[in-house]
């Protein structure tokens, strides 16, 4: 069967046309939505992708109503694929996964995205390495400075207890644990 997702940005648009063209494409079923495509959640197009079923096509006039990123796209494709339904764009007719070049150039958009996404967390691991070597502290900043901890190293040794020595500093008592332990460490 093919389903019809049509979509605006703001109240002020009408879905008259795009209703249109879906009904001319032999679309049976309807999914309309006036948000903006920016907005993660939208709760019609998240509720056509629940009842999708196996050979069902999904058909939009253009991606953009669909997606605003080729990563989202790709989100959608690959739960198309999940389901064995296809995808269909009326103005891009290289976006048609129920014809062999078009399952093909999504395919390709999917290596491309994946490339993509590996080059990231390379450049990421080796931003994080240099700033490492450089010095640069990670995670969140301790809540006591060094001479406090001193303070608190001397406190529980002198028979004070990690509760009242936690009050005191107005910290969880795993701080002060952590603190102790930074010592031990060094």
């Amino acid at each position: 069967m093919k389903i019809g997702y049509a979509r605006v940005s703001t109240k002020d648009q009408e879905l008259e046309n795009q209703r249109a063209r879906l009904e001319e494409a032999g679309c049976e079923l309807f999914f309309e939505e006036k948000i903006s495509g920016a907005v993660k959640k939208r709760p019609q197009l998240e509720k056509l992708l629940s009842q999708l079923r196996k050979d069902d096509v999904l058909v939009v006039t253009k991606l953009d109503r669909l997606a605003r990123s080729t990563s989202e796209l790709l989100r959608i494709a690959e739960v198309l694929n999940e389901k064995n339904a296809g995808l269909q764009s009326l103005d891009e007719p290289w976006a048609d996964t129920t014809t062999p070049a078009g399952k093909m150039i999504m395919t390709v958009f999917g290596g491309i995205a994946e490339f993509e996404r590996s080059l990231i967390l390379t450049r990421t691991e080796e931003g994080r390495e240099a700033a490492l070597a450089r010095g640069v502290p990670f995670g969140r900043p301790s809540k006591l400075s060094p001479d406090q901890k001193e303070v608190v190293r001397d406190l529980v040794k002198n028979g004070q207890s990690i509760a009242a020595v936690a009050r005191t500093f107005n910290v969880h008592p795993a701080t002060i644990y952590r603190c102790l332990e930074e010592k031990q460490a060094l």
